[in-house]
């Protein structure tokens, strides 16, 4: 039976959908050509690939930014936008599977949603905003912690949680604060799923009661945070539209088809990948401050 609580989460997650789709074709239909955000095949084979991946627990953000910058899918200071524009609404589709059948305290899944989405809010303003070398420099680290991460769960260093099914007192204040700042760094291409994981998982909650509190403070903050990265532009619109498109019947299929896979194997290639384009990205960005430098040195 599904508490009150958790149906008027459910309400929200279905109303806000509603609401980000339509001011996100809103804002497009001023701004686009007609046929203009028509994905590829490619951008709809990645939407489900890493949406459906990501119902299992292996995460989003770090598989597809290594997609796009081994493709050189756009330039990488629109991928952040892209990454929360696109995977907003498979995200959205995962919370409200999650939300209907995992019990989980009220108390600490709405104060630690509420956090995300604040933290997203002030963190898509600032990323939305910085220069090439600023997001490359970003993300670059960004994916060195999701290596660490993906290093930590194939060694099984990550903590293997307790029995609780909420928190209280001062473990809740300090989740809470801690997922204001995962949500900010969701903006510059971190994924929030393995931090907070890790991070319930210490306070003692039960992994599984840390599902819809990850995917639910995700599904919260990303169509707040992406509309922010629509309006400025900042994003890649076909290539956002195929993340959708493919991730949702993704998401369907994992979450109540599969349910679970052994991808310890997949984990190790996702970890490699990511470095790679860990270093990658920060050589890009070292490559632009040398042509800066450069740059001013023949001015003066």
């Amino acid at each position: 039976m599904i508490s009150g609580g958790a149906l008027g989460l459910l309400a929200a997650l279905a109303l806000l959908a509603i609401w980000y789709v339509s001011r996100w074709l809103r804002i497009e239909r001023a701004r686009q050509p007609a046929g203009g955000a028509r994905p590829t095949a490619a951008d709809l084979l990645t939407g489900a690939v890493t949406n459906f991946f990501d119902t299992l627990g292996i995460g989003s953000f770090a598989p597809t930014t290594a997609i796009f910058k081994l493709r050189a899918r756009m330039p990488d200071e629109n991928i952040p936008g892209t990454l929360n524009v696109g995977h907003a609404l498979p995200t959205l589709t995962q919370a409200l599977i999650f939300i209907a059948l995992v019990t989980v305290d009220l108390t600490t899944l709405v104060g630690m949603i509420a956090a995300a989405i604040a933290g997203a809010w002030l963190g898509a303003g600032v990323v939305a905003r910085l220069p090439r070398r600023a997001v490359q420099f970003g993300m670059g680290i960004a994916l060195l912690v999701a290596a660490i991460l993906f290093l930590a769960a194939n060694m099984q260093w990550m903590p293997s949680g307790g029995e609780a099914h909420g928190l209280a007192g001062g473990k809740l204040a300090f989740a809470i604060g801690a997922n204001f700042v995962l949500g900010a760094l969701m903006t510059l291409g971190i994924g929030l799923y393995a931090p907070c994981l890790v991070l319930v998982s210490l306070l003692g909650l039960n992994p599984i009661a840390a599902f819809p509190v990850m995917m639910g403070s995700c599904a919260f903050l990303m169509p707040v945070g992406g509309l922010r990265f629509v309006r400025a532009g900042r994003y890649d619109l076909r290539a956002a539209v195929g993340l959708a498109l493919g991730g949702i019947p993704a998401v369907l299929v994992a979450a109540l088809v599969v349910k679970s896979l052994p991808i310890v194997w997949l984990r190790w290639l996702v970890l490699v990948v990511v470095l790679y384009t860990a270093v990658v990205m920060l050589a890009a960005g070292v490559r632009g401050g040398v042509q800066v430098v450069m740059a001013k040195a023949k001015a003066s």
